[in-house]
């Protein structure tokens, strides 16, 4: 049997199908440090253990240098979609290198992230559909925010910056 003398939907589907098994060969690259980042957030700022660990089930897999990945996440078109949220998420803001930012770009991405966190735009709902723990409470919005607003004032005292 040909491939000419299959029926054109058979055709379609199994074109289809060749061009699945071949995506599975491009792998985008992983966003995974090999060892913790000197200029993350939590080394340069106090972070509660508690605030540490929203920060690890909600906000890192998609703003630090190390996401964690789940099965699924090898299989393309996933895993490029991922990779290309990866990198969107941590040109917003990586805490991995926050300490690299100005104090004025510092101030700002975190006010950005009282008011994303703070009216529940963050984490994004396509995030927190297959991450439950990323589901915020009211008392850890309120848990994080507050502790973004305490390291927030603590950059604008220490350069001289009035709120």
């Amino acid at each position: 049997m040909s491939f000419a003398s299959v029926k054109p939907f058979k055709r379609i589907l199994l074109a289809l199908a060749a061009l699945f098994v071949a995506l599975q060969l491009v792998r985008p690259e992983k966003n995974i440090a090999t060892e913790p980042s000197a200029n993350d957030i939590a080394a340069h700022y106090s972070t509660p253990p508690a605030v540490k660990q929203l920060l690890a089930v909600a906000c890192y897999d998609c703003h630090s240098d190390t996401t964690r990945y789940p099965r699924y996440a090898n299989i393309q078109p996933v895993a490029s979609w991922m990779a290309w949220h990866v990198n969107e998420g941590k040109k917003h803001l990586n805490f991995s290198q926050f300490a690299t930012y100005t104090p004025k770009r510092a101030a700002h991405k975190l006010e950005e992230l009282i008011e994303e966190v703070g009216e529940d735009k963050m984490p994004l709902g396509s995030y927190k559909l297959m991450h439950a723990d990323a589901r915020f409470t009211a008392e850890q919005r309120t848990l994080l925010t507050d502790w973004a607003k305490t390291v927030r004032q603590r950059i604008l005292a220490d350069n001289g910056q009035a709120e």
